[in-house]
Order: structure tokens, then sequence, then C-alpha cells
């Protein structure tokens, strides 16, 4: 795993995007992030039991895998947006990027691989994609029935219970 500062700057969203200035691990902590690397099953499956996970299914984000569609639901993946029960993602092969917004509304880009395993809080604004090699294996981990319902951002997902609890969850941090 590797965070940094999104650089904003037009291109792809599959490349890098990297300001150069890196994210500590504890201020992803401060946003509600938590990260593992974990190249162990049986320390997945510990983890899902702790946190209570009953849930659990494999997608692959491919062209070969996805066909057609591949374009527009790596385009889709990339909409701003907000689950409103934890995101639980342990990236079995590939990589890609997990961008989540700062508390000053910025863009911090998480970039995962393979035994990276990361957690994002409901109510937090964010958006993923694939990186430039187009492939990516996760495993989604879930609290109940497997479901992906994204919340697009906007006035009425602002005001959302599950987005107002995270904002009254998180301690104010101060930028890098």
């Amino acid at each position: 795993m590797r965070a940094y500062w999104y650089d904003n700057q037009a291109g792809d969203q599959r490349l890098p995007h990297d300001s150069g200035r890196s994210v500590d691990p504890q201020y992803l902590s401060n946003l509600g992030v938590l990260y593992y690397h974990l190249s162990d099953e049986e320390d997945v499956n510990k983890l899902a039991s702790e946190r209570s996970y009953k849930n659990r299914d494999v997608i692959t984000v491919s062209p070969e895998k996805m066909g057609d569609i591949y374009e527009e639901k790596v385009k889709s993946f990339f909409h701003e947006h907000l689950h409103e029960d934890e995101e639980i993602r342990y990236i079995r092969d590939g990589a890609g990027f997990f961008d989540v917004r700062s508390e000053g509304d910025e863009w911090v880009r998480i970039f995962l691989e393979k035994d990276d395993l990361i957690i994002l809080p409901a109510g937090i604004y964010h958006r993923f994609t694939t990186d430039n090699n187009n492939y990516i294996q996760a495993m989604r981990l879930f609290k109940e029935e497997p479901k992906w319902t994204p919340l697009n951002r906007g006035p009425e997902v602002d005001v959302n219970p599950f987005r107002k609890e995270y904002l009254s969850t998180r301690s104010p941090v101060a930028s890098q």
C-alpha cells in the first residue's frame, strides 16, 4: 500500500496521478480508513470473524473478464460516492487505486496490490479505478447479504444519516 495526495491533473484515471506528497498511514486511520497486509487467507478469515463479516465474493475487473462493459464499469466505479456500510476489499491479484476524500475535501490516492486489505468506513466519499494494467481481482466482504449500492455525491447524499455519522466521528486532523 502506498498513499499520497492526488495531483488533480488531467489524464486517464488509471495513471498514478502522484503529486509527490506522501500520506502517512496514521492520517488514513484518522479518516477511518483501515489497512492490513495479509498474505494468508486465514488472517482474512480471522479479521472477517472479528468484524462480523458473514458473506464474501470475488470480483475480477478486467477487459478479459468483463468484455465490452469494462470501460463503462471502470468509469462508473470512479464516480465519487459513499456506501451506507463499510467497504472491505482484499486484493488477491493485480492492482488498483482507491481515492478517499480528506477532511479538507482533497483526494488521497491509495495504491493497493496483492495481499493488501482496505476497510473504508460507511459514509466516506471515495472512488475506485484499476491501474493502467487494467486488472484487479478482489475479495469483497459483507456483514450481511452481498450488495454494492453507491450513493453518488450530491446535496441529498451530503445529508444522508451515514454521511452525517461519519463526519461526527472524525476528529479534526491537520492536512499534511
